[in-house]
């Protein structure tokens, strides 16, 4: 199986170290820095302490900036997985559209919401798959991944469905390469509640400069957390989204605690300079909840104050 990764970042990375393990061809898309990177091959840090250095051989990798893709990979990928960030959904879904082969599958494994709607547009309802992992990363300077913790790969049809054969074959890739995936009959539940633990997680800890675990560790930090949590719960509930039975707020200490060492991605591009998620994260719960007529006065007040940083960044 010929498996494309689209945006290979922290868990982009990961992922692409896994699947060069498995019996399947990998083809990356990467521009700019990340591109550079992994002209040289990849550095994976794994959960166990271990270092693996992924040879440069054993991915075929294209430049998303250098032009037009080459005739030989254009339909060839039975896999498309998108893992880039919120505000390159749109331009990678275009690339999924022309590597995707005619039976293939998109496969979006990104945070936050609306990203399925817009892979459709381009590759068709009907070939997109919803994904959400608790696998969690970090990429360092040089490039190197961290993958911090183990956990799992939910992937799903919007439909609540099952999976078709190209699906259960990739569900296969990603065992045998030791990414625990599991089919998911509520995709859209399971999207969501990864959304609550990046509302609760991200901009608190980008704002204050910490890393996951200081949120245990100071009260008024943790109570922000715990309250915009609980905001986007409301929207969700209000939606008629199933978020199961599981007490949120325990498994977000649960999540705190297993990344405590972590530094989110929203304050890895804070520091950097770079647009966050931010509007893809709080910006939908406060979108939807103006439609619902619901109060979001914590998001709307992340949302506030991360634009703001961002926009400090780029004054004289």
């Amino acid at each position: 199986m010929k498996i494309g990764i689209l945006g290979v970042g922290s868990i982009g990375g990961a992922i692409l170290g896994c699947l060069t393990d498995s019996d399947s061809e990998v083809v990356c898309v990467s521009r700019g820095a990340s591109h550079e990177f992994l002209e040289s091959g990849l550095t994976l840090f794994t959960p166990e302490g271990s270092v693996e250095m992924i040879p440069r051989e054993s991915y075929s990798l294209y430049d998303s900036e250098n032009g037009p893709f080459p005739e030989e990979i254009l339909g060839s990928c039975e896999v498309v997985i998108i893992c880039g960030k919120a505000d390159s959904t749109a331009s990678l879904a275009s690339i999924a559209e022309d590597l995707i082969s005619e039976s293939g599958i998109a496969v979006s494994i990104q945070n936050g919401l609306g990203h399925a709607e817009i892979i459709s547009s381009r590759v068709g309802k009907h070939r997109v798959i919803g994904g959400s992992t608790t696998h969690s990363a970090w990429r360092d300077i040089d490039g190197s991944v961290h993958w911090t913790g183990r956990g799992s790969i939910e992937l799903g049809r919007f439909d609540g469905d099952e999976p078709g054969e190209i699906a259960k074959d990739f569900i296969s890739i990603l065992d045998e390469s030791r990414l625990s995936p599991r089919w998911s009959y509520n995709i859209e539940g399971e999207i969501w509640r990864k959304l609550l633990i990046n509302v609760a997680i991200n901009p608190v800890c980008a704002i204050a400069g910490v890393r996951n675990g200081a949120l245990t560790e100071i009260p008024e930090l943790w109570g922000q957390s715990v309250a915009t949590m609980r905001e986007a719960e409301l929207v969700a509930s209000e939606l008629g989204v199933n978020l199961g039975r599981i007490d949120n707020e325990e498994y977000l200490k649960s999540v705190v605690i297993s990344t405590s060492e972590n530094r989110v991605s929203m304050l890895q591009d804070l520091m950097s300079g770079r647009k966050t998620e931010i509007e893809a994260l709080c910006g939908k719960i406060v979108t939807i909840g103006e439609e619902l007529g619901i109060p979001t006065p914590k998001n709307s007040m992340l949302l506030a104050l991360v634009k703001g940083i961002e926009m400090s960044q780029h004054l004289d």
